[in-house]
């Protein structure tokens, strides 16, 4: 049978997913020291990596191309694909914030409250379960100038230390949702080949994943 695949968010989750298969005791040569190469192979278990962006996991987990995945929660909500959220593993953590400009009052001084965001479907899920009508505009870049430029009245925006926002002049108000990296798997992966990525699964939540 194939080896499992495992599409892995490249950067920092790539490498604290490195910690947690050093301590399963998989050999990880090959992701520390991936060169360009972007499929890669663990030599003792039957496990291949691919490296790829966040939203990309998701969509070689979804599609099957990919049996596992390894992603930041702030993804999942964004996305809404159809894959199962089997762990959280514990790190890569941070938060979804609703940041204005220091001394500003979001819900009192504005009527048409705008808000910018790369995340337009967390913002937008989150102020309906509030009942509350937002324009959302949506930026790739730096959200911290929108306020600052007169764009929108807030932003949405991952933050770990909030230092950035800060140096900005802007301030969390309100904390949305936490967030960490996740174990997904491909829902006919989940039936093919249950026993593999049940084992998996428990080694990860073993050496430093909690049940999600």
């Amino acid at each position: 049978m194939n080896k499992l695949k495992l599409a892995l968010t490249k950067g920092r989750l790539q490498d604290k997913s490195v910690e947690l298969f050093e301590k399963m005791g998989l050999d990880c040569s090959q992701i520390k020291n991936p060169g360009r190469r972007l499929l890669l192979t663990v030599p003792n278990y039957d496990l291949d990596i691919v490296l790829a962006k966040a939203t990309d996991v998701i969509t070689y987990v979804e599609h099957g191309i990919c049996d596992l995945g390894i992603v930041g929660k702030d993804t999942i909500l964004e996305s809404k694909q159809n894959f199962y959220e089997v762990l959280d593993l514990g790190f890569g953590k941070c938060r979804f914030v609703l940041a204005t400009q220091t001394g500003e009052n979001f819900y009192e001084n504005y009527q048409n409250r705008c808000i910018a965001t790369k995340y337009p479907e967390v913002t937008k899920e989150y102020f309906t379960k509030k009942g509350m009508d937002v324009s959302i505009i949506k930026l790739e870049g730096s959200v911290e100038l929108a306020p600052v430029l007169g764009l929108s009245n807030a932003i949405v925006d991952l933050v770990e230390t909030g230092n950035t926002l800060k140096e900005n002049g802007l301030e969390a108000i309100e904390d949305l949702y936490q967030i960490s990296a996740r174990l997904i798997v491909n829902t006919a992966s989940m039936k093919m080949r249950k026993k593999e990525i049940l084992d998996f699964i428990k080694k990860c939540d073993a050496f430093g994943g909690k049940n999600d």
